[in-house]
């Protein structure tokens, strides 16, 4: 099986890796690394910019990166949006270790834009208007959103950023990474006329049910003279504060926003005159865009507006689409791989940043490899989740999938990455290896085309008798929840035979993850048991089951407080420290990390959409909420039900708590130690735990 060299020696001989929460394991390989026989050799299946490179002599590693492509688009608001440097750090590392060489690099974008917002005579006021908050500037970038419900972006929030972004630029470079620089989309402050007096500037659309002082965002036309100058103005000013290092530009205007006019001509128009700012800001401009927009408004996109849309681009090396979601709904069979254009195959799998166990290893490896056989254009390989909650294994498949001409052995490939990820804490007990395989054809290989990204559990929305999808997210499962229980109790099991286990820390990360997904799976039938009570007006059944069900929800905080990984407190405290010591920029900071991830707007506009299963914020927020509803079912009969009134009460709770100041408990004594509290909530709910 090929695939990066240096990361194939690592995992496969000296059997350590980076992971995400975790951080790097290499201090695990041996003091004294094993040689190998002969050196490890092989070649990219994607011949798009193949770079080659030289790892560690003594072992004769090499290491050729081929391109695939970090996509982090939203991903900066749902994961990284609060992140340090060395945060990034870790990120960049394990980003060069699976091969990437093709990131996304639009931290500190905001500088760059009020420098140029500013040259044009626009005022502080007017330019503040318009940015929205750190927690969702990624649809402020893609002209969903203008403002900042909350309060106004700092100006020390736009200059930390952009002091991040010096360090994060010249340590991809290094790695032999080509940087995506952000440049200028079109979307301008609502009193642009005002300094620019005949400029052609139309209004957007209403996106996701925003009021208009947060949407609408205005657009100037590619086709107006001042859009190139502005283009110029920016890519200049970029290279001035960053140097040459990148000519690969991202740039999405149409994203779930619909054009001004469908008409063919004036579709083609705005490619070309788009093309065209680039290429006279930067001669040798490459312009990658998302395909997202043919899929999330594939009425208004026709075959014939697609191509019309493309063709403004006369030069189809001169830009790269990225087929966003390949692994569910791809676009480039129906556009005829982009009518000659490169192109990515790209997998989103997370809506949000939603944390359940969930993939399409099949499509991941069968399908891309057969998309790359039959595309001449296809050029690479990609992920562009929404959010980097969980699920580690499936990103890094598509990854090492780019190394093998043929879909890749996943029986044998998750055996090597069980290995790799619980050793150094001594013997390996098959226990590990049959937990995950159990699930390899089940949790990670969905085939139901009816659910096409990470599964939500029903504790996270908003309570209602209809508990079951919130937009595209679904909680409907995919397999047999025996399964993952099963595969919690090999997990439990291969510590008893390996005690050190428990101090391993992929393994406590592992098991307080399949932990959650076992409750939250046993949390449908207790809802339901719930409704049933109710709508069978049996009162004393319906007491029980809403305070088992209270119960249930605190013991799974209690589970998840004793991993730093699962906690609203991680979440908050790293929005509050950019605040350096400001209160009031604190309180707008922790405002926006509570906002995202509850009511995801000033009114719950997107509510429950980037919902977390994080202590914390079951205890404060979902336990609250669950409270309210059964305290309302267990005083209104079904007769009298009123949909609206119990939504106004759980909505009245969710406002007041956008607005609180995180304080938190006193941990217990056994906060940290996973085994006692994970026996003592197994213990209670022995029923769950047992699979029955």
């Amino acid at each position: 099986m090929a695939r990066s060299w240096l990361r194939q020696y690592l995992t496969e001989v000296a059997h350590v890796d980076i992971y995400w929460f975790i951080g790097s394991r290499l201090d695990q390989a041996p003091s004294k690394l094993p040689r190998l026989a002969k050196p490890l050799q092989g070649s990219s299946t994607v011949p798009w910019r193949y770079h080659f490179n030289t790892g560690s002599p003594a072992h004769a590693i090499f290491i050729v990166l081929i391109l695939t492509i970090f996509h982090l688009s939203v991903t900066f608001s749902y994961t990284t949006a609060f992140w340090t440097w060395e945060d990034w750090e870790t990120q960049l590392d394990w980003l060069a270790l699976h091969g990437v060489n093709l990131p996304l690099a639009w931290v500190g974008q905001e500088k760059i834009l009020v420098d140029v917002f500013q040259e044009i005579g626009l005022t502080d006021a007017e330019i503040s208007n318009f940015l929205s908050g750190p927690a969702f500037q990624a649809w402020n970038r893609f002209g969903n959103i203008q403002g900042s419900w909350g309060g106004d972006l700092p100006r020390s929030w736009i200059d930390q950023q952009f002091a991040l972004q010096k360090k994060i630029l010249p340590r991809m470079v290094e790695l032999g990474m080509t940087p995506v620089l952000p440049s200028f989309t079109g979307f301008v402050p609502m009193n642009t006329t005002r300094v620019l007096p005949d400029a052609q500037i139309v209004r957007g659309s209403q996106w996701a049910g925003f009021p208009l002082q947060y949407s609408n965002d205005s657009f100037l036309e590619p086709f107006d003279d001042n859009f190139a100058k502005l283009q110029s103005s920016f890519i200049g000013k970029q290279r001035d504060a960053y140097g040459n290092v990148s000519h690969i530009y991202t740039l999405d205007q149409y994203n779930e926003n619909s054009p001004y006019s469908g008409d063919l001509d004036y579709l083609r128009n705005v490619t070309l005159n788009t093309w065209k700012s680039l290429k006279e800001a930067d001669p040798d401009a490459i312009w990658m865009m998302q395909g997202w927009l043919f899929y999330a408004q594939s009425a208004f996109w026709t075959e014939e507006r697609i191509e019309a849309f493309l063709s403004g681009v006369e030069d189809n090396n001169d830009m790269l689409i990225l087929d966003l979601f390949s692994e569910s709904a791809p676009q480039w069979r129906r556009t005829h791989s982009y009518y000659g254009k490169p192109w990515l195959w790209c997998q989103v799998h997370d809506y949000g940043g939603n944390m359940g166990l969930y993939g399409q290893l099949t499509n991941l490896t069968v399908n891309a490899t057969e998309a790359r056989i039959e595309s001449p254009s296809l050029v690479g390989y990609g992920l562009t989740m929404e959010g980097q909650e969980g699920n580690e294994i499936i990103y890094t498949a598509l990854l090492d999938q780019a190394w093998s001409s043929v879909p890749l052995d996943t029986e044998r490939y998750f055996h090597d990455w069980v290995a790799s990820r619980y050793s150094g804490y001594g013997s390996m007990p098959k226990e590990l290896h049959e937990a995950w395989e159990g699930m390899r054809t089940t949790v990670f290989d969905n085939t139901n085309t009816s659910v096409t990204s990470v599964i939500k559990s029903a504790f996270e929305i908003r309570p209602s008798l209809e508990n079951i999808r919130v937009g595209f997210q679904s909680t409907e499962l995919t397999y047999d929840p025996s399964i993952v229980v099963q595969a919690w109790q090999k997990l439990y099991q291969a510590a008893n035979s390996e005690p050190k286990l428990w101090t391993n820390p992929a393994y406590q990360h592992d098991m307080v993850d399949i932990t959650r997904q076992v409750m939250a799976n046993a949390f449908i039938p207790m809802y339901l048991d719930l409704v049933s009570a109710w709508n069978s007006s049996d009162s004393s059944s319906l007491s029980k089951q809403g305070q088992d069900l209270i119960n249930f929800l605190e013991d799974l905080d209690n589970i998840l407080l004793t991993n730093s990984n699962f906690r609203l407190s991680s979440w908050i405290k790293s929005a509050r420290a950019w605040a350096n010591g400001e209160d009031d920029q604190a309180s707008f900071l922790e405002y926006n990390a509570r906002n995202q991830i509850t009511l995801w707007g000033p009114s719950g506009e997107i509510a429950d959409y980037a919902s977390k299963q994080w202590s914390g914020l079951i205890s404060t927020f979902y336990v609250p909420r669950w409270r309210i509803f059964i305290q309302y079912l267990e005083s209104t009969p079904p007769a009298s039900f009123n949909a609206t009134e119990v939504t106004n009460k759980l909505l009245d709770f969710e406002l007041k708590w956008q607005h609180e100041t995180w304080d938190e408990p006193e941990p217990s004594a056994d906060a940290g130690n996973l085994e006692k509290v994970l026996n003592d909530v197994r213990s209670r709910w022995t029923a769950v735990f047992a699979g029955r």
